[in-house]
């Protein structure tokens, strides 16, 4: 069993954002996978810089859909993709300095993150876009 499991209640019900959250997910469990054969600091900067570019290219998709439909709640939305780019790029920069990061730590907070945003917030701009016949 995979330590983040996509369910359907990680579903947007928007094809490309979905696939998206997926891969995001995948990149979790690839490093949850590494820590558990004892190479998480093995892979921590690979992962890490993977995530940074990675959600950059996810956060854009969803932004441009949410503006391009006229999203209510896209400015708050925005901001919560801001703070978890903040975050990558903070692990990412003591990772690239040498810095031991821990990698559970790491693993905890994007399980938790990616959870509650898809479960939460990403969910409510899909039910918006798939009354916008998006899907």
């Amino acid at each position: 069993m995979p330590f983040l499991e996509w369910t359907e209640k990680n579903k947007t019900n928007v094809k490309t954002c979905d696939d998206q959250h997926k891969k995001l997910f995948q990149l979790v469990n690839t490093l949850y996978d590494a820590m558990k054969e004892g190479k998480g600091n093995d892979v921590m900067k690979k992962i890490l810089d993977e995530l940074v570019g990675y959600t950059a290219y996810h956060f854009s998709t969803e932004e441009n859909l949410m503006q391009k439909y006229n999203y209510p709640g896209l400015v708050w939305h925005k901001k919560e993709h801001e703070d978890l780019a903040k975050k990558a790029k903070e692990l990412k920069e003591k990772s690239d300095k040498g810095e031991f990061i821990i990698s559970s730590e790491v693993l905890s907070f994007l399980k938790n993150w990616l959870n509650t945003h898809t479960m939460g917030s990403d969910r409510k701009y899909g039910e918006f876009l798939n009354n916008k016949g998006i899907f």
